[in-house]
């Protein structure tokens, strides 16, 4: 069977049952398990330490109204990033490759955002739409360019995830085909696709955590905005 470059972001299936919905939910499964005790482990004081560590960050620019959305961004953020490092692994299926998934978490939280600005301070949320001291000739085009910019957001942040993932593995595909491709032929530029194909790997564990960090904080930015 021929299997092109894009067969790798279609999502698994099992007897006819898509299986994104498993491979969305195994990540929460490596999370910490409450249990009674202070510390079980090195293995989960250093998970508590990373989710205060990154519950401290995204935190940083929001007031106290908005340390009410630090379990959902401290989980989002979680969530994301374990999806995109295990995606990395062989014979694995990366689900924030996919545009709708990314729009439907993209969504909601950039329009709960909008509401809560709307509900908790209309004039001042409607008053992003328009700087102050714009010349009144103006006043049309730039309520029509910030609305346009506001409605963008929720599509940019989807995005800009499913773009750098899907780039990223793409990259690896052809490089990793190249590799054994030309490992009958050329042995020594092999090696040398080898050790790019090995570099392009630490890049993309980067970028996978970058982009889990990047989505959570442009929502909290948005949520700075509206409280």
């Amino acid at each position: 069977m021929n299997l092109s470059f894009f067969d790798q972001f279609t999502s698994p299936h099992l007897l006819g049952i898509p299986l994104i919905l498993i491979s969305t939910l195994f990540p929460t499964l490596l999370l910490p398990s409450p249990t009674n005790r202070w510390i079980t482990n090195r293995l989960s004081t250093l998970q508590l330490w990373f989710i205060h560590l990154t519950t401290k960050q995204l935190m940083l620019p929001l007031n106290k109204e908005g340390h009410k959305w630090a379990l959902i961004l401290t989980s989002l953020m979680l969530l994301l990033l374990m999806i995109n490092l295990l995606g990395l692994l062989p014979y694995t299926f990366t689900p924030t490759t996919q545009l709708s998934m990314n729009m439907a978490l993209a969504f909601p939280l950039w329009l709960a955002t909008l509401l809560t600005g709307l509900r908790n301070q209309p004039t001042m949320s409607l008053g992003h739409l328009l700087p102050e001291g714009t010349p009144t000739p103006l006043i049309p085009a730039l309520i029509l360019i910030e609305t346009v910019s506001l409605l963008i957001r929720p599509l940019a942040l989807g995005v800009r995830l499913t773009a750098n993932l899907t780039a990223g593995h793409l990259l690896i595909q052809l490089i990793s085909t190249a590799t054994t491709a030309l490992l009958p032929i050329l042995p020594t530029v092999s090696a040398l696709t080898a050790l790019i194909l090995l570099l392009l790997t630490i890049l993309e564990i980067a970028v996978a955590m970058i982009q889990a960090y990047v989505f959570v904080l442009l929502l909290s930015l948005y949520l700075q905005e509206n409280i």
